[in-house]
């Protein structure tokens, strides 16, 4: 599946300035770890246009506009495992780079009972934009990183990581971690089995606290689709609150990722 970029027609409706930065933040470009590491959500950034969707800071602040505290794992793990972390810059909000541009919820109008009014009745040409602006260079440099390390003879794993609110609809998250997959990766079956053996397995979840469906995007655009092994990892968000939460969770997955892909099947 391809997405063009903006074309000259659609000028009128352009949506990034030159001041607000790339879609994807890429950090430690060309790495020859076997692990790719991923953030669709990393970011909470708004484009200026876009007059932080005309939510508050305390809602910018919270879950529904973002992973919170995977800009800082992924970064850390990328320093311990040598490894490339590419994550998204710009709010959930403004376009989930998670999901099909097709799909009416890639752009949600309500998000955990919280009226998302700027998202509402978009014209064709504003949500062509948040495709072509947001979405498709995130990916697009996601499958130039994949292109380049298959070009060089790289072996590559794709590390999804997410985050998660601990209490949902007033319902108090049991999990800690969640690994998510599609009953198809050795990896993820490997990885699933290292967390459980570090602390009470009914913390670790299987496809919990979501499933991983029809409604993902990246894990099977670009590694299933690429015949590559991958997890889809989330961490509970109290884990990430801060830095040293992030550096303790970025230590236990240093450790438990390698081992994990030494102990898959050849």
């Amino acid at each position: 599946m391809q997405y063009s970029s903006v074309d000259s027609e659609a000028r009128s409706t352009r949506l990034l300035d030159v001041s607000d930065g790339e879609a994807a933040v890429v950090t430690n470009s060309g790495a020859r770890s076997p692990f790719l590491l991923l953030g669709d959500h990393a970011g909470r950034g708004i484009p200026t246009r876009l007059a932080d969707l005309g939510l508050s800071e305390a809602d910018l602040g919270r879950h529904i506009a973002w992973d919170i505290g995977v800009a800082g794992l992924g970064e850390r793990l990328s320093a311990m495992l040598d490894a490339t972390f590419i994550g998204q810059r710009y709010s959930r909000l403004v376009i989930d780079c998670n999901r099909d541009p097709a799909r009416a919820d890639s752009i949600p109008a309500e998000s955990d009972a919280t009226t998302i009014a700027a998202n509402r009745d978009l014209s064709a040409a504003d949500r062509a934009a948040r495709v072509s602006e947001v979405f498709a260079p995130y990916h697009a440099r996601i499958a130039r990183e994949l292109d380049a390390r298959a070009a060089r003879g790289l072996p590559t794993v794709v590390v999804a990581l997410h985050s998660f609110t601990p209490v949902l609809r007033a319902f108090q998250r049991p999990w800690r971690f969640g690994v998510l997959h599609l009953g198809d990766s050795a990896f993820s079956a490997a990885v699933l089995a290292a967390l459980r053996a570090g602390e009470d397995a009914a913390a670790v979840g299987d496809n919990e606290p979501y499933r991983m469906d029809e409604v993902d995007f990246t894990v099977p655009h670009h590694a299933i689709g690429r015949g590559l092994d991958y997890v889809e990892l989330e961490v509970r968000q109290d884990l990430l609150a801060d830095a040293a939460g992030q550096q303790a969770v970025a230590e236990r997955l240093a450790r438990i990722l390698p081992d994990a892909l030494r102990n898959c099947p050849a």
